[in-house]
């Protein structure tokens, strides 16, 4: 049995079909399709749903993708995740107390609101006991538009869940707590994984296209330009006179600097452990020198995650799609969930 794990971003559609064999993930298609001038979060005409739809079946086709079957993710600036420390109840009353009690946690009607909840841990060695929840709302009206998108496609939405928790499954090591970066075009997500559980999340308004905008402005070129400048020399100062890496840096020290803000907010008010690794994925984790930058503004080692280090795949194919890892973090993540 494959599923298909579907990442729906703000310039890229990708897919990943896995199936599972024991206890291994096998590679059975991977692609990308770029699409431009459509924003899926405020789309309002259905002739932009229309062509929206017609992209993602095309990739389905081009990539040879066989079953309909997938699990999709919602942009993490789009929904509300937050850690909740209960009394020591059974699951089932946590289950009837969030039911009641969801609404004050959360920044919209619980009406408008699909939430979920996930059992983190049991701490028993606290005094009183307590429970950790990870309570998750999404915009009921925001869930409807991507099924509908993926029905739309000839596809069936499986199971439908954040970008953060699918990425957490693809890269997290199971058995330390790290800080996972993922660089959207528009937004930064943050989370801290504790033993493959999501703690604690956090999304920065800035991405790949304000690094992009910031290097077309200070060199005088148009953004496809900026574009390739940042992807070729990004913040290193010895390429190109440090020019490209003076023009990204005020806007990615803003990005380090809320990355410390969130490891100190976990650990200060959540009362959580320093991140003991942190890891990036995204399109702007491959500029150069961005893991170098962050290890020295946050002091924690820094590397590039890979999502296909859990996934069986040919020789050839890996040589090629390795390069890739950090953009299907999130696809990976998704198709590894299962049904």
């Amino acid at each position: 049995m494959s599923l298909v794990g579907l990442d729906i971003g703000s310039k890229t559609i990708k897919a990943i079909e896995l199936s599972k064999e024991k206890e291994t993930f096998v590679l059975k298609a991977a692609g990308v399709i770029a699409y431009n001038g459509i924003d899926l979060e405020h789309i309002q005409d259905e002739k932009d749903f229309v062509k929206l739809a017609q992209s993602i079946k095309q990739l389905f086709k081009d990539i040879k993708i066989s079953t309909k079957n997938v699990n999709i993710s919602l942009p993490e600036a789009q929904v509300f995740t937050r850690s909740i420390n209960y009394p020591w109840l059974t699951d089932q009353e946590i289950a009837s107390a969030i039911k009641w009690e969801a609404e004050q946690y959360i920044p919209i009607p619980i009406a408008e609101a699909i939430v979920q909840h996930q059992i983190l841990e049991r701490k028993q060695n606290t005094t009183p006991p307590e429970v950790a929840v990870l309570l998750v709302a999404s915009p009921r009206a925001l869930v409807e538009k991507y099924v509908r998108l993926v029905t739309m496609a000839g596809l069936n939405c499986v199971f439908v869940e954040t970008e953060l928790i699918a990425l957490a499954r693809s890269l997290a090591p199971i058995n330390q707590t790290c800080l996972l970066i993922d660089f959207g075009a528009r937004s930064t997500d943050l989370a801290i994984v504790k033993n493959g559980m999501l703690m604690f999340s956090r999304s920065i308004p800035t991405g790949g296209e304000a690094f992009t905008r910031a290097v077309a402005q200070y060199l005088g070129v148009n953004p496809s330009q900026a574009e390739e400048y940042k992807k070729t020399y990004g913040l290193s100062v010895s390429q190109l006179e440090g020019k490209v890496s003076a023009a990204i840096d005020p806007v990615f020290r803003i990005v380090s600097e809320e990355i410390k803000k969130a490891i100190h907010y976990y650990q200060t008010e959540l009362k959580g452990e320093q991140p003991a690794l942190v890891i990036l994925s995204g399109g702007a984790s491959g500029m150069p020198e961005a893991s170098t930058y962050l290890t020295r503004a946050i002091g924690v080692e820094v590397a590039v995650g890979n999502p296909f280090t859990k996934v069986q795949m040919q020789t050839n194919v890996a040589k090629t799609l390795t390069a890739y890892g950090p953009l299907y973090a999130i696809a990976a993540g998704l198709a590894m969930r299962g049904e």
